[in-house]
């Protein structure tokens, strides 16, 4: 079995406006990760741009005061932040949507209801691909 000997480290920046979502992210995640929510992309910048630099980004599509697409832009425009890697989540399905986040940086777009196991994959994935992550065989 593989484990990964690193992840209490792993910080990572949650951008979702739903209390609901909220919660049920805090939930599945601060059990392997640190756990940091914000309600915007304008309050995630303002906090990475305090000097805090998360190790991966979930941000929702739609949230208010810059959202997911505007969020992914302004993060890889930025010499500081560029690397950090991003996946979104969002409840709308159009590939036109998934398509457009790819190109302009997300690492991954999953689709809500998700399931919270596929979605700890996925982080992994990302987190390995960026080198955040190590797996010990």
């Amino acid at each position: 079995m593989t484990t990964f000997s690193n992840t209490s480290q792993i910080k990572i920046l949650i951008v979702e406006d739903d209390e609901f979502m909220q919660a049920i992210l805090q939930k599945f995640l601060s059990k392997t990760y640190e756990i940091i929510i914000k309600p915007t992309g304008m309050d995630a910048l303002a906090f990475m741009q305090s000097g805090n630099l998360p190790d991966l980004i979930i941000s929702d599509l739609n949230t208010p005061k810059l959202g997911g697409l505007g969020l992914i832009e302004q993060v890889k425009l930025s010499d500081f932040f560029n690397s950090v890697p991003i996946i979104i989540l969002s409840g709308e399905e159009s590939s036109e949507k998934r398509i457009k986040c790819l190109d302009t940086g997300a690492d991954d777009f999953i689709v809500k209801p998700f399931n919270p196991a596929e979605l700890q994959s996925r982080i992994r994935v990302v987190l390995r691909r960026s080198g955040k992550l190590t797996a010990d065989l």
